[in-house]
């Protein structure tokens, strides 16, 4: 159903990309794509990231801009609507002649993007976490791989300090980034002894709000041994869990639940005080101390309050895909200035091994084969202020797996993008 589009609309974008279409520079400015939902359940997390683009290119732009011309922002809405992703790409490569895009937050609208933007040879940052078992020579992703944050997590809830947890409620949103994660934490828990039946699997759809039945199941299945809940619910959904999970009074030193989808951002419309010690895992979290972090807060709180920005002009936050958006902007940056050209093929491989000083505290590398970035994964527990309390970190950059061992055959996948995307 999502990919219907694809045949008339790329027959026709191929034909215009034959007859010599650029999606380069454009007179004095270098247009860059901004593909993020600004409507509908996933606003919530991604019209930050919108900003966060909008902020970087200021940066740059005060600064010479690149190539001596001014980088010029093309922001579309695909308003949560996974194939309207598909066709905004084709729109900003096509008609808006785009050099780059920064965007998408689900895996599903980044798979509706994917058939379009290699058939175009554009290029795509992705800036979340999701699920691997991905490589497309014209996506870079920023955010983490499974071995970047859900498995630290899970191996975290299994030790003695993260509370020795014995049973799981792997709990997410009905498509395929909880459902491919769910399928290599099954794997992995199985892999360290772990029974079937102290495993209980559970999906919403995008949008649920009503979580009684569900906390008073994951209560339920606790009395059986000490259990955890792993939590892939993404977008507004989040706001109703949390908010029940107060409501039942499952509280964190009973039933941790470790969020992958839920940072600063999405706990502003919650109370958090009932949430003390829940726990997320990330690859950052605004609460790091070091002087990185500090001028990108500070820069981030500017900017808010100088455009108006809605929620955090008053109260600014910063968030692990804002990061990692921050980085693939500059990682970008310094490809073209490398390339000495917007051309993708020759970006792509200038790309490879570039670095940047994140505000994460450590060097974001951008591996030389596999697209992904190597970053530090933290474990924060929620405060009473909606902030984090970083409770567990890798000592430095962890390199990213796409391809998880804990599925069968993928010991057999070459580690590197060739031609069109591997899933």
């Amino acid at each position: 159903m999502q990919r219907r589009f694809t045949l008339k609309a790329l027959t026709a974008a191929v034909a215009l990309a034959g007859a010599g279409v650029s999606f380069a520079q454009s007179g004095d400015t270098i247009k860059v794509g901004v593909l993020h939902s600004l409507s509908g359940t996933m606003a919530i997390s991604e019209t930050v990231l919108k900003d966060t683009v909008l902020m970087a290119i200021e940066e740059i732009n005060a600064k010479g801009g690149v190539l001596g011309k001014k980088l010029e922002p093309v922001v579309v809405d695909p308003a949560s609507n996974w194939p309207l992703f598909a066709e905004k790409t084709k729109q900003l490569l096509t008609q808006d002649k785009v050099a780059v895009m920064f965007g998408c937050w689900t895996s599903v609208s980044r798979k509706s993007v994917l058939p379009v933007v290699e058939e175009l040879n554009g290029l795509l940052f992705y800036p979340v976490q999701y699920e691997g078992e991905e490589l497309s020579k014209n996506v870079f992703y920023t955010g983490a791989a499974p071995n970047q944050q859900a498995i630290p997590a899970v191996e975290y809830l299994m030790s003695k300090e993260g509370g020795g947890a014995k049973r799981f409620v792997l709990l997410g949103t009905d498509y395929v980034y909880p459902r491919t994660t769910n399928k290599i934490l099954r794997a992995f828990l199985k892999s360290k002894g772990v029974k079937d039946s102290d495993i209980d699997e559970k999906y919403t759809p995008f949008g649920h709000s009503d979580y009684q039945t569900i906390v008073a199941d994951v209560k339920k299945f606790s009395a059986g041994g000490k259990t955890a809940v792993i939590s892939t619910i993404n977008g507004d959904s989040n706001v109703p869990f949390y908010k029940e999970l107060g409501n039942a009074g499952l509280k964190a030193k009973d039933v941790p639940v470790v969020a992958f989808s839920v940072g600063e951002e999405e706990l502003r419309g919650v109370d958090t005080k009932p949430l003390v010690g829940h726990l997320a895992a990330w690859n950052y979290f605004q609460s790091v101390k070091n002087p990185t972090n500090d001028e990108f807060v500070k820069k981030w709180a500017a900017y808010a309050k100088a455009k108006g920005i809605a929620g955090h002009k008053d109260k600014p936050l910063t968030n692990d895909p804002m990061e990692a958006t921050y980085i693939g902007v500059y990682m970008w940056k310094q490809a073209v200035e490398k390339a000495k050209s917007t051309d993708v093929d020759k970006v792509i491989a200038a790309m490879a091994g570039q670095t940047f000083k994140a505000p994460s505290g450590f060097t974001a590398k951008m591996d030389e084969k596999n697209h992904h970035l190597h970053k530090p994964v933290f474990i924060g527990e929620v405060k009473a202020d909606g902030q984090f309390n970083v409770v567990w970190k890798t000592p430095g950059p962890v390199k990213a797996k796409p391809w998880s061992p804990y599925i069968e055959g993928n010991d057999k996948k070459k580690d590197e993008p060739d031609g069109k995307s591997k899933s």
